[in-house]
């Protein structure tokens, strides 16, 4: 947690001491008990994982399922009305802002939630939905509806998301 908490210390210029990110940011604490709850999924307990992740979604108003898989200093600014579903993948140095929705679209038992890979930034109310892959370094705008791939290294926007940049270096 101290890498996450340093590297959002780090990222927002809101943020002032590693001490106020610890106990004021719900991504944080909405990430302590997701943890936790993997940690159990993991181990097939899964009623318990699941309460304790109802338990994190009550106080923070970010939703995320014991079974998604997280990377490393994931910043989920803000948070209220995140929605990170069971077969989701986040990468590491991901931002997300608040009201995003990592979806399902279809009901493919193995994978029906997006893969987000590092670096990729998620602008609030974005809706990310199905089988689908974020690229490395990409933003999504605000309010965009994602339901084709990002390429690496672009920006989409829109209802329904267009890429309108790319770079190529």
């Amino acid at each position: 947690m101290f890498q996450t908490a340093q590297s959002i210390l780090n990222r927002d210029p809101a943020a002032h001491t590693l001490l106020e990110v610890v106990l004021t940011y719900p991504g944080i604490r909405a990430l302590f008990w997701y943890r936790i709850a993997h940690f159990l999924a993991l181990r097939r307990f899964f009623t318990i994982a699941n309460l304790l992740s109802q338990h994190a979604a009550h106080t923070t108003g970010i939703t995320i399922s014991p079974q998604a898989r997280i990377g490393k200093r994931l910043f989920i600014d803000h948070g209220v009305g995140v929605v990170i579903g069971a077969t989701a993948i986040i990468e590491n140095d991901v931002t997300i802002l608040h009201g995003v929705t990592l979806g399902a679209r279809k009901t493919n038992p193995d994978v029906r939630h997006p893969y987000i890979k590092q670096g990729a930034f998620i602008g609030a109310n974005a809706q990310i939905l199905g089988h689908i892959t974020v690229g490395a370094f990409s933003k999504v705008g605000a309010g965009a509806i994602v339901l084709v791939d990002v390429p690496d290294k672009t920006t989409a926007v829109g209802n329904p998301a267009r890429i309108i940049w790319e770079n190529r270096s």
